[in-house]
């Protein structure tokens, strides 16, 4: 894609700090730096989101995440944790509509970062859960 920002950065047309390059990922920091060391991690092939993965894209960048999230480790000891967070589409936060995940250190509860998870398990008994859970299974069997 010709005016994707994230396709320019991974073919070396806008500069980046980069943090791993092979021949499918490209791995930069993200120049908000939520926290030390943020990094995003990009498919070099241009998607959008998570919907348009195959099969050989997702494991081609989901298998760089660990290797990444070590590299960041190692090189901050004080890290004490990782938020890996991927947003798709725009009611998902996400902004830029390149496929990437976010890969966010966390040096203590305090830092300038935080998620929501609401927890809504009373609306939901075992019979509802079931029958979601097989809506979901049927099309994973269809996919």
């Amino acid at each position: 894609m010709t005016d994707c920002i994230f396709c320019k950065i991974a073919s070396h047309l806008i500069p980046s700090s980069k943090v791993y390059e092979d021949d499918e990922v490209y791995a930069f920091l993200d120049l908000t730096q939520v926290t030390k060391g943020h990094t995003l991690v990009i498919p070099k092939k241009h998607v959008t989101d998570i919907f348009e993965y195959d099969e050989k894209l997702a494991a081609d960048v989901f298998a760089r995440v660990p290797k990444i999230a070590r590299a960041i480790e190692k090189a901050f000891p004080e890290v004490e944790g990782m938020n890996v967070v991927n947003n798709n589409r725009e009611v998902a936060y996400q902004s830029v509509f390149h496929s990437h995940v976010h890969l966010i250190p966390r040096y203590s509860k305090e830092d300038d970062f935080s998620m929501h998870f609401g927890n809504h398990s009373n609306m939901y008994d075992g019979e509802s859960l079931a029958e979601i859970a097989e809506k979901i299974s049927r099309e994973v069997i269809n996919e």
